[in-house]
């Protein structure tokens, strides 16, 4: 993948310069409005003027939709806000886990920056054509829907913020303002309602580029055969003597004597590092940060999950399972019955696939804890838990046309598949966050005059809606705040 950085790096230092020098060459139809240089036009205004005025039946079906769904972004909003308040300010872990701030702004690169493993690669040019085709379509939504209720469009255009650029369309406002509020409200609603509808059909154009472009190739599994285990049973852990068999004992235990993870098993270039446990004479494994989570805060009172000993661990098998001796495994189910034909104490060829790597291991089948005479190999599948919980979430809703258990390999052009498949995924992803985001009622998004106009409307009085319209959005810049505060707290 080097080489698609090198390409898009090159794009980004070339886009620059052309930015750099458009603006040079027409600085002097340039108007700086803030932080901004916005360059004015009036190209796509004619088109404006025929949607709008053509489909008027249609167009009024798709501005009332889009006001219901504006009340319905900005409630789920505000719901979100609270939600994040309790992860950012009162769960650490959870934070440190998912590791990006609460605020963090649309730029090449980031989640490279900020290590974060459930987002691809965010390059450069996935970012102009976000930016594009986002811009393109809400603007074009809001100068539509104008058009629709007699309201004249001005100019349309770019604003430039170094090579960081967006589209807006200018609305007579002064016209705006004289329609009817709900002719208001359509109007502010139509960008995230389509931003909304592009994000519905770039992920279904996700899954249908998915089974397209891949093949299954392998049998998954993100852990190894966890036991469920009464605490009261531990008698040693980490080489330690357990004298008080409670939570608070083995804690304690753990603490006094450093105990850390340093049972390497298997290769010992592998990473897997673990801690022998001893319960009722039986060796169990558990990672220490996990079991003292898990003593901690239990699922059930006295008991914990820990590793079984079985042929997988010992042997520190890893990547996708894609073969057992000479028959192949496309997938869970496959790897499922290949296993089912061998028995307890058979010794087997297990092939893997480890980021391009092909692995061997020799193991002998150990027998299923809760099934007596049931061959297993001690691997499992289990969604995210503790501190991995909201990241396991975050990754199976945006994975939901993949089979759990499956491994999926491109069918052609490696590269090529996983750029095009990231760029669809992005496209999907920034359309539904700005069709969320802005309708926040903030002054300096759609959804700030949109409450504003909407508190006006139910009450009859301007000044009670425009201090209503002030206290919100102070409130939730002071909640933004606090979430970046949460987050510099757990982070650092």
């Amino acid at each position: 993948m080097v080489s698609i950085y090198i390409y898009d790096i090159g794009f980004l230092i070339l886009f620059s310069l052309f930015v750099f020098l458009f603006l040079r060459k027409n600085r002097k139809g340039l108007k700086k409005e803030g932080i901004m240089y916005l360059y004015r036009t009036r190209v796509g205004i004619k088109f404006i003027d025929y949607v709008g005025t053509k489909y008027k039946r249609f167009l009024t079906v798709y501005a009332f939709i889009g006001v219901i769904v504006g009340y319905l972004l900005m409630a789920s909003m505000m719901w979100f806000l609270w939600k994040l308040l309790e992860v950012y300010l009162f769960n650490p872990e959870i934070v440190r886990a998912i590791k990006i701030p609460p605020l963090m702004p649309l730029i090449p690169y980031l989640p490279e920056a900020f290590g974060v493993s459930f987002l691809p690669p965010f390059y450069f040019t996935y970012w102009i054509i976000s930016i594009a085709v986002i811009a393109l379509f809400h603007e074009f939504a809001h100068g539509i829907i104008a058009r629709r209720y007699n309201i004249r469009i001005l100019t349309t255009g770019f604003g430039f913020l170094g090579p960081f650029l967006a589209a807006f369309v200018e609305p007579d406002e002064k016209e705006m303002e004289d329609k009817p509020k709900y002719q208001q409200l359509a109007v502010l609603s139509a960008g995230v309602f389509t931003n909304l509808i592009l994000a519905v059909l770039f992920f279904l154009l996700l899954s249908v580029f998915f089974l397209f472009a891949y093949a299954p190739a392998g049998a998954l599994f993100n852990t190894y055969s966890p036991g469920v285990i009464e605490i009261a049973g531990i008698s040693m852990i980490g080489g330690q003597l357990v004298s008080d068999s409670s939570s608070t004992g083995i804690l304690k235990v753990i603490e006094e004597n450093g105990i850390e993870d340093s049972l390497v098993l298997g290769d010992p270039g592998n990473d897997l590092k673990l801690t022998e446990v001893i319960v009722n004479g039986e060796t169990y494994y558990s990672n220490i940060e996990n079991l003292e989570y898990q003593l901690a805060n239990p699922v059930e009172d006295g008991l914990v999950a820990l590793f079984e000993d079985l042929p997988a661990i010992n042997a520190g098998l890893r990547g996708a399972i894609i073969g057992i001796n000479e028959l192949e495994v496309k997938d869970g189910k496959e790897l499922g019955l290949v296993l089912s034909g061998f028995e307890v104490g058979d010794t087997i060829t297990v092939k893997t696939s480890d980021e391009g790597e092909l692995l061997e291991y020799e193991l002998v089948l150990g027998e299923d804890s809760n099934e007596e005479g049931r061959a297993v190999m001690g691997i499992g599948l289990l969604g995210g838990g503790g501190n991995d919980r909201i990241l396991s979430e975050i990754t199976e809703f945006f994975n939901f046309f993949k089979e759990d258990g499956t491994n999926y390999e491109p069918r052609f052009n490696p590269e090529l598949v996983l750029f095009i498949y990231n760029l669809i995924w992005w496209l999907a992803l920034i359309n539904l966050s700005v069709a969320l985001i802005n309708m926040w009622p903030v002054a300096i998004f759609d959804g700030g005059r949109f409450f504003m106009l909407s508190v006006w409307a139910i009450t009859g009085s301007e000044k009670f809606a425009m201090r209503a319209f002030k206290f919100v959005t102070y409130a939730i810049l002071a909640s933004l705040a606090l979430l970046m505060l949460g987050w510099f707290w757990a982070i650092f």
